[in-house]
């Protein structure tokens, strides 16, 4: 069956129905207890036998993504489907969705809390963007991959725990947190690590990334080798950072926008900068 899909919310006493569409329409009926304002109104595209949203009208306040769409699971996010609904304030997605794709919730600056259940396995470039009223997010032990700039300029963000399902970390995944003052790694990750807040790789040997909220000054650990692309970058409230002479290699941007930044002392060990 074809798509676009446009699908229209109803309000039907605290009930749950799907409706087979009908021409290009078809409607789906809920409602959220303790909120009174317009519903709203779902794109989507039916892929494989998935529901895939595409455009969402209405966003808001708090919003509960529904598990089918014109009959159909939803598994999954085009691009921008919620790009810039400003007025968004929470949402829960279902868990027949499995990832949460490129760009998803990007410039959702007004969203405060977002549910992610334990089907989501992958989480996409820029996907929450600029999510400024986000102050924390709880990653599921499902997910495998947080991709690059996720949550990029997240400013709100204070702490986020990576879970041992993670084995990707994309590149400026926090990026711009300038209030993110700790970024926790769940024990069993065989991947990543967490040290002070600071987040290495598991064997220690390369930092990955400062979050960007930490202050004053800070002396990299011993037996670290290599400091990673970015992985100070725009951390303005450090003023002095101290580098071992395990180190060999300082990535690129390593040390980019850092404003407050006064001193830093680099050992002869070091053999490669770049550029």
């Amino acid at each position: 069956m074809g798509g676009p899909f446009y699908v229209t919310d109803i309000l039907l006493w605290n009930t749950k129905h799907d409706f087979a569409p009908v021409g290009a329409y078809a409607t789906h009926a809920w409602t959220i207890e303790n909120f009174t304002g317009p519903l709203p109104s779902w794109q989507f595209e039916i892929k494989n036998g998935h529901a895939i949203v595409t455009g969402v009208s209405n966003a808001v306040g708090p919003v509960v993504i529904p598990a089918t769409l014109g009959g159909y699971p939803v598994t999954g996010f085009g691009d921008y489907p919620f790009s810039s609904c400003t007025n968004l304030m929470s949402v829960t997605i279902p868990d027949s969705v499995t990832s949460i794709g490129d760009t998803a919730f990007a410039y959702c600056r007004g969203l405060t809390s977002v549910t992610i259940p334990d089907s989501v396995t992958s989480i996409g470039y820029r996907a929450f963007e600029g999510c400024r009223g986000l102050t924390s997010v709880t990653i599921p032990d499902s997910v495998a991959s947080i991709g690059d700039q996720a949550f990029w300029y997240c400013t709100n963000l204070t702490s986020v725990t990576i879970p041992g399902s993670v084995t990707s970390i994309g590149y400026g995944a926090f990026d711009g947190c300038s209030g993110l003052t700790s970024i926790a790694v769940a024990t069993e990750n065989l991947v990543y690590a967490s040290k002070n807040g600071v987040l290495f790789t598991k064997d220690g040997k390369t930092l990955m990334r400062c979050p960007g909220g930490k202050t004053g000054v800070y002396s990299i650990p011993s037996g670290v080798t290599s400091i990673g692309y970015a992985a100070f970058r725009e951390c303005s409230g450090l003023t002095s950072v101290t580098i071992p002479d395990s180190v060999t290699s300082i990535g690129m941007c390593a040390f980019q926008d850092c404003s407050g930044l006064t001193s830093v002392t680099i050992p002869d060990s070091v053999t490669s900068i770049e550029m």
